[in-house]
């Protein structure tokens, strides 16, 4: 190995909540979310990356998180409850890449894959640490919810976090106004269409998929 190779900062994806439930026909649905699945399975045809985790909402009860009237801000309606198909990852993602799933929100809500557990027990930081990652992208759904909560976190805990936002979708032009605005603000680097920083002011038309 050369000083280059041993140098450069060892960078892992994560692919956020690309579940049936966010996807067209979920319930909980992401205009979208079918697209970026499939747009994430052909980006890691040809993607290098020391490691690949995925995140997933597991939810058996979450107590307060799930509301019969949801005002989709703090409540929700059901979604991805375990013993259930909306749970499952899109089958138009490509799952054999992916080296762990860390599963959030099993007894309360839980937006960040920080907040999750992979099969081993490991939290999302010492799985990263542990593989000696520096840097993190970022791709999935929903770009003003969990992407913004999972990016949030990785700058937070140190780590260069870049989203890629040709490969997320979100919920509404104004709350993925906000999210972006707050994610650039805390340091989180903004990725669009031409491999550039994606400029301010994106409209929503700007991050989905084409």
């Amino acid at each position: 190995m050369t000083d280059t190779e041993s140098d450069r900062p060892l960078r892992a994806l994560l692919v956020v909540d690309v579940q049936n439930d966010f996807c067209e026909g979920g319930a909980l649905a992401v205009e979208g979310g079918s697209a970026v699945a499939a747009e994430i399975s052909r980006f890691l045809g040809d993607a290098e990356y020391e490691v690949i985790a995925a995140t997933i909402d597991h939810h058996i009860d979450p107590g307060q998180h799930f509301a019969d009237e949801p005002d989709f801000v703090d409540t929700w309606p059901v979604h991805c409850k375990v013993g259930t198909s909306g749970v499952d990852f899109h089958p138009d993602l490509d799952t054999s890449r992916i080296d762990t799933v860390f599963s959030k929100g099993e007894f309360s809500a839980a937006y960040s894959g920080f907040e999750g557990k992979n099969p081993e027990g490991q939290e999302l930081e010492k799985w990263l640490r542990a593989a000696g990652i520096s840097d993190v992208d970022i791709v999935g759904i929903a770009t003003d919810h969990c992407v913004r909560a999972t990016a949030l976190d990785a700058v937070q805990a140190g780590f260069v976090t870049r989203v890629l936002l040709p490969l997320t979708a979100g919920v509404s032009a104004a709350t993925v106004e906000s999210a972006l605005t707050e994610m650039r603000a805390a340091g989180v680097h903004l990725q669009g269409r031409d491999g550039d920083d994606a400029p301010d002011g994106g409209a929503i038309s700007d991050v989905g998929p084409e």
